[in-house]
């Protein structure tokens, strides 16, 4: 399809992928044929904000709050997560995406934790975009962590900033989010980049995640171009900030 001409462009986007379970009910199908048919989705809207450009993706995949979900569903999408490192590494270093994990590892048993090592380490010198995973993320526990380590390292309240801080956050490194979507019709952020989201544009839409394609990749980056981005001043600033 032909590339829409948009400007301008968020530098980060984020995406709150919901609706997975609500897709399969819809067609007959079990909870976890919708997350097998978003790891589809993921990979395709990965691809096409790279081709608009898009330098960072960041996907909330599990949430620290999931593990509350029925057993048999969560011991499933680790499965599936598992599974989609394997077999999804390849299209990264084809298209120049490098992966990178935001969340904690701890919880996760030891054979993912070490794929999740290997698909970053092999993946790191990708420069086309970062693609974050965040797996078994929350956005309060990453600050929790974030103050914890900032203790242990002994320092000093009038030594902290806020880019010192966020050299502490899972994202350090990462530019803040410029764009926030979520899927599935809900309006708000359920624990997800607190911190980094202070002044992202928010767009939700009623598509589920798995259909989620290039036509409402292309709605919300439009609707993006035509937001006003103030940052707390009076005057409008562009969106992409690269």
């Amino acid at each position: 399809m032909a590339k829409m001409e948009i400007t301008p462009l968020p530098t980060h986007v984020a995406i709150i992928m919901d609706g997975n379970g609500r897709w399969a009910e819809e067609r007959g199908l079990p909870r976890i044929a919708g997350h097998y048919a978003g790891v589809e989705s993921g990979v395709s809207a990965a691809l096409c904000f790279a081709d608009y450009g898009i330098r960072f993706l960041t996907l909330y995949a599990f949430s620290t709050e999931n593990w509350s979900r029925p057993q048999d569903e969560v011991a499933g999408l680790l499965q599936l997560f598992d599974e989609a490192l394997t077999k999804k590494v390849r299209v990264c270093l084809e298209n120049g995406i490098r992966l990178r994990h935001i969340g904690r590892l701890d919880g996760l048993s030891e054979q993912l934790q070490q794929k999740i090592q290997s698909v970053v380490e092999m993946t790191k010198d990708n420069q086309r975009m970062t693609l974050s995973i965040a797996l078994n993320y929350g956005g309060r526990a990453e600050l929790l962590d974030a103050v914890r380590r900032i203790v242990e390292a002994g320092i000093p309240p009038q030594g902290l900033d806020e880019a010192l801080f966020n050299s502490y956050l899972y994202t350090a490194g990462l530019p803040d989010t410029d764009l926030i979507i979520r899927t599935g019709g809900e309006m708000r952020l359920s624990n997800f980049l607190i911190w980094q989201s202070a002044y992202s544009e928010f767009y939700s839409t009623t598509t589920l995640w798995p259909d989620f394609d290039r036509k409402e990749i292309e709605k919300a980056l439009l609707s993006y171009s035509h937001r006003e981005r103030r940052f707390g001043g009076l005057e409008a600033k562009g969106g992409n900030r690269d």
